[in-house]
């Protein structure tokens, strides 16, 4: 299920999913510890009304999500047109505190007074424990209830327009013992006085409103986090004697001072294009976490039904979302992030497949030993090449000397000396290792390219380092995998660009399949000219081989099966595929085409904005996680493209 609505400080992230509630919660880390994992654990709201009470995912609101600040503010309407009921929220989490805010708009539009009660239901198993040892209970003395394990503590409360807190509140069990959770004491309207609780804990709260005919009321809820209790409820009171609207205003106003860049470039965009590459720099920052980890996505979803989700640092991913930020000037983020890479790198100068938000590693299925009697780390040699372009491009747009020197000997030295050195000495190419889509042990031709221009970019900064040995080298490695490129990687009877073929001890299995990160990379990183026929030729072949005329968008390759709804179906979209080609249009001065190449891609969004990371063709619906950030990335930098592109003369 999509997160239509994510919000984050750096420390604390709230996914909000389908029918507007907390589905994922993640704290201390951005993507680690997420407290909410595993199916039944969304938090529920619900209304009594009328001797009823409708849960907002029962099947009878309609739901609409949208960003309509220029902030993490997310804005969700549910509509209950047979209760006559409807429900605003306004939801952020705090720019400066560990506080997670809904603020709760109560309308209701019948046409005589009534008693309506709306009940907020939270469920954790904190530390991503499957194990029964959380306790729940209520704390009179300020007007809460905490949940807490160790040192991860959650303390949840409100209050309504006249400044009552709730006046019920309940903890219980749930997916345990029988029971199914507090909330089911809420359907009569009424709920027990539990006041503590341990094991598979969870709790509800009840505001009683009594609204007259066509009027509203607002509830204001929150969540304070912290590692020990007196943190926690000292954030919980300050948030009482502040008020969550104030609060509110703080973080808009935190928003829009770190907008700027943002607001400055699209400032002469048309009004739906700004938006929506604001949502997607703000998607860019919530998957930001504050030791410098940028996550892939935070959707849970995919964990919830299979092995494991994209909460996790790709250190390629996060070289190719922060381009479009430092092309807008940001500084912080990047040096975060490459920080993050310098401390975590393997000694021998390579980038892991990825990392934890902590830095741990992350999950793999690559192995060390290969077909043939191959031995290899478990890498994509890719990601390293791409985190030092990145690093190359950021340190050429500030060209600050004291940047150079604090990364030099640390950081660029050792992954330029592992790129040049990893070598097939009979071919000059790239040895082996994992394709970008993580799937085949290969030398791609995308990887070539990466690695060519990383150790371009690597000796030019040699250059101003004044590591001329360094300089020469790097850059003869790189012409001898130029030459060897153009020599083994297209295909005349295909005409296309090649995926790739198993380098060791020369060209064995060239993998004739038709990728387009083997396109894009090839004139891209700039391993055959954008005008070459290698790459025109590869372009037309892939346009009429994936219908682009007919779906709009183009995959990642020939018969691609992940998440394909059946073996005979076309391969999913992808959005980053599809704006790669956007970025090839612009090359070739076809702005109009490329303009239309975004707009499906922003017609193939959520309402909100988010994208997803595929597209199923034959409905057009989105699947796999969303929000993806790097479907967000590559689409602020395609949009930045077309703006520079319209700007020259």
């Amino acid at each position: 299920m999509a997160r239509p609505i994510v919000l984050s400080n750096g420390r604390l992230h709230v996914g909000i999913n389908s029918f507007g509630l907390v589905h994922d919660f993640y704290y201390p880390y951005v993507g680690l510890e997420n407290h909410t994992i595993g199916q039944g654990l969304r938090h529920k709201v619900g209304v009594w009304v009328d001797g009823r009470t409708s849960w907002l995912d029962d099947g009878s609101w309609q739901i609409s999500f949208s960003y309509p600040l220029p902030a993490l503010i997310g804005h969700i309407t549910a509509h209950h047109a047979e209760m006559q009921i409807v429900l605003e929220f306004d939801d952020t989490v705090d720019s400066e505190h560990d506080l997670f805010m809904r603020n709760i708009h109560v309308l209701n539009h019948a046409d005589r007074p009534r008693d309506i009660r709306l009940f907020m239901h939270q469920a954790f198993v904190i530390g991503d424990s499957r194990g029964n040892t959380d306790t729940a209970r209520y704390h009179p003395d300020s007007d809460a209830l905490v949940h807490y394990r160790g040192d991860r503590l959650f303390v949840i409360s409100g209050e309504t327009d006249d400044k009552q807190t709730f006046d019920q509140g309940t903890v219980g069990l749930f997916g345990i013992e029988g029971r199914e959770g507090t909330w089911r004491d809420a359907e009569d309207g009424e709920l027990a006085h539990c006041t503590v609780e341990h094991g598979r804990v969870d709790s509800t709260l009840r505001f009683r409103l009594e609204i007259e005919a066509f009027s509203s009321q607002r509830v204001r809820y929150w969540i304070a986090c912290g590692t020990t209790m007196r943190d926690a409820l000292k954030l919980n009171n300050a948030v009482r004697e502040e008020g969550v609207v104030s609060r509110l205003h703080q973080t808009l106003g935190w928003w829009h001072e770190w907008l700027e860049p943002v607001l400055r470039t699209v400032s002469h965009l048309p009004s739906a294009e700004r938006h929506f590459f604001i949502t997607s720099a703000m998607m860019v920052r919530s998957h930001i976490d504050s030791h410098g980890a940028l996550i892939a996505s935070t959707d849970s979803g995919m964990l919830n039904y299979g092995r494991d989700a994209y909460a996790y640092c790709w250190p390629r991913d996060g070289a190719y979302v922060l381009w479009p930020l430092i092309r807008m000037g940001y500084t912080e983020e990047p040096r975060k992030f490459f920080d993050f890479c310098r401390k975590f790198m393997h000694p021998h100068g390579y980038l892991m497949h990825k990392y934890r938000a902590d830095g741990a590693l992350g999950s793999s299925w690559h192995p060390y030993e290969h077909r043939d009697g191959i031995v290899a780390p478990p890498i994509q040699e890719d990601e390293t090449a791409l985190t030092l372009f990145v690093f190359a491009q950021f340190y050429q747009m500030h060209r600050d000397k004291e940047l150079l020197e604090e990364y030099y000997e640390s950081f660029i030295k050792p992954m330029a000396g592992f790129l040049a050195s990893y070598v097939d000495n009979d071919t000059g190419l790239p040895k082996p290792t994992y394709d970008l889509w993580e799937e085949v042990f290969l030398t791609t031709t995308y990887t070539t390219a990466v690695t060519h221009a990383a150790l371009l970019a690597a000796a030019d900064l040699a250059d101003d380092a004044g590591d001329e040995k360094s300089a020469v080298a790097w850059r003869a490695v790189a012409d001898d995998m130029y030459a060897a490129a153009h020599q083994h990687f297209y295909d005349e009877e295909r005409q296309i660009l090649i995926k790739g073929a198993l380098c060791h001890g020369g060209i064995q299995d060239r993998n004739i399949t038709l990728d387009m990160s083997a396109v894009f990379g090839s004139f891209m990183f700039g391993l055959f000219s954008v005008d070459s026929r290698e790459v025109t030729s590869s372009v037309n072949v892939a346009l009429e081989r994936f219908e682009y005329d007919k779906f709009g968008g183009l995959p990642r390759y020939e018969n691609d099966s992940y998440r394909r709804e059946s073996p005979d179906a076309r391969s999913n979209i992808w959005h980053i595929c599809t704006l790669w080609y956007a970025q090839y249009l612009i090359e070739h001065d076809r702005l109009d085409e490329a303009e239309a190449a975004l707009k499906w891609v922003r017609d193939h969004s959520y309402q909100s904005n988010v994208l997803s990371e595929q597209i199923k063709p034959e409905s057009g619906y989105s699947t796999s996680v969303a929000p993806l950030v790097w479907s967000h990335a590559e689409y602020m930098a395609t949009v930045l493209d077309l703006i520079n592109a319209r700007q020259e003369p």
